[in-house]
């Protein structure tokens, strides 16, 4: 069975080809690329290289969000179209939870973080089972003050390793919060891989593509003002 994946949710691009659990091809960048101009030659080069043709794909892989609203709406309308086209199953998968399967310690909480600006983060709390590496979820992805979850963290008392861009942005912040609790990932683990969110959607069922759709965790800022300026002339 041949899956693809792909990973647009934030700055870094992941795009990969998984072969009945062998990986045939991944092609990973850090930088902050354009996705609307680079992810689907992105997508052509990886069956280009790997010998593969579109309709040979089983099903599709897609990091769902949170994330860049762009990033997010680009990978998933590219999965969409071609699980529409193709008709192939599609899955989704978090984003957060993409970055978390990157860590492979155990006994620790793992804590991705992505950057929502203005002292906020996008998380979730993940452990691995010792049993058989299976990643469980102890806090649903959310959007939250960065002082929120530090305090969280502290009141629980457990190491913890946090993995993405946000934990680099805000790693001063994580080290006078947390001090020897807390501990930054390497930052090769700060990419998300297109291999792993494959192994992650293999254990979820399919999704309807129609019904399909980004969970950004939070509303637009255009929403936002669009709500704020009813309310305050419903107030009038």
């Amino acid at each position: 069975m041949i899956w693809l994946g792909l990973d647009t949710a934030n700055a870094p691009l992941s795009v990969a080809l998984v072969r009945d659990g062998e990986l045939l091809i991944e092609l990973n960048s850090g930088m902050g690329l354009n996705h609307s101009a680079g992810a689907m030659p992105a997508v052509e080069q990886l069956f280009k290289r790997a010998g593969i043709r579109p309709a040979d794909v089983d099903a599709i892989a897609v990091s769902e969000g949170p994330g860049s609203y762009t990033g997010v709406r680009i990978g998933v309308t590219i999965a969409k179209t071609l699980a529409w086209t193709l008709d192939k199953p599609l899955v989704g998968v978090s984003s957060l939870r993409v970055l978390a399967s990157n860590i492979f310690t155990y006994g620790v909480t793992i804590c991705p973080l992505i950057d929502a600006r203005r002292g906020n983060v996008y998380a979730g709390l993940y452990r691995r089972r010792h049993e058989d590496g299976t990643l469980d979820c102890l806090l649903e992805d959310r959007h939250m003050a960065l002082s929120d979850l530090l305090d969280r963290l502290k009141l629980e008392g457990n190491p913890v390793v946090f993995v993405g861009e946000g934990a680099r942005k805000n790693e001063e912040a994580l080290k006078e919060a947390l001090g020897e609790l807390g501990r930054r990932a390497h930052f090769t683990q700060d990419i998300p891989r297109a291999s792993l969110l494959i192994t992650e959607a293999q254990q979820e069922e399919p999704e309807s593509v129609h019904a399909f759709s980004p969970e950004y965790r939070r509303i637009t800022e255009a929403e936002a003002n669009w709500r704020k300026a009813n309310r305050e002339a419903r107030e009038k």
